[in-house]
């Protein structure tokens, strides 16, 4: 880890570990977003260089009339592989919140990409509650887009609850890069063989992007099963950073 500068609301911190890995993980002073926040995170993995960019809890997401919003620039050199993996983001009831994820690959580069968001403080009674949630990935490799997709989650298109169902938790998982080759076909075969099964507690998918990538989406009826689901999924993760990132949560 070369540099690593934050300014409030945001805060990085930057653990040692047993690996040959560069650790991140984000923070925030308050513990959530509140109205007005606007993060921009720039990351640069260099060429050959191992990253994990994660988050120290989950990304709460309070009331916020004007709203909230991430921004974040990764840049990837030649042979390099990034890992972006946070906690999911939870919006409050009456949460306005916007991301982005803008992730350039350099040829050879690798990218593990886990984006998780849920339907909020469900035991409080605020299921799918907030005000309005917007998302937006794009990931080039050489410059050439390979994935460049928006989601809108917003009740004045149609009442949340009812449209996303006994679903509570959405989950994008994505793999590109000659790192996760392996990972990709192991994957592609597992899901492949799943049961289609009715009412399921959880409802998988895998799509190719071209040779070199693929995009695992799913939605669960409860956090806690998705959760367990992107971590099985990325069990191959702690052989390639050298640690486990995940051995010392709870």
């Amino acid at each position: 880890m070369r540099n690593a500068l934050a300014h409030s609301p945001l805060r990085l911190l930057t653990p040692r570990n047993h690996g040959h890995a560069a650790w991140a993980y984000t923070s925030s002073f308050g513990g959530g977003l509140v109205d007005g926040d606007h993060l921009s995170l720039d990351v640069d993995v260099a060429a050959g260089a191992t990253a994990l960019v994660a988050s120290q809890g989950a990304n709460r997401v309070y009331r916020s009339p004007r709203g909230c919003r991430t921004d974040v620039v990764a840049r990837v050199e030649e042979g390099a592989l990034l890992a972006w993996v946070p906690d999911p983001t939870v919006c409050f009831a009456e949460a306005r919140y916007a991301q982005t994820l803008d992730v350039r690959l350099a040829p050879g580069a690798s990218l593990v990409l886990a984006d998780v968001i849920t339907s909020g403080r469900s035991a409080r009674g605020e299921r799918w509650a907030f005000s309005r949630f917007e998302s937006t990935l794009r990931v080039s490799v050489a410059g050439r887009p390979l994935v460049d997709e928006r989601w809108l989650l917003d009740p004045r298109h149609g009442n949340l609850p009812e449209r996303l169902g006994r679903f509570d938790a959405l989950a994008s998982v994505l793999l590109v890069g000659p790192a996760l080759a392996e990972a990709r076909a192991s994957l592609s075969a597992r899901l492949a063989a799943l049961p289609m099964t009715a009412r399921a507690g959880l409802v998988p998918s895998i799509s190719p992007l071209g040779s070199d990538g693929v995009l695992l989406r799913a939605a669960a009826v409860s956090v806690e099963t998705l959760l367990h689901t992107t971590h099985e999924w990325l069990s191959f993760l702690p052989g390639l950073l050298g640690d486990d990132p995940w051995a010392r949560r709870v």
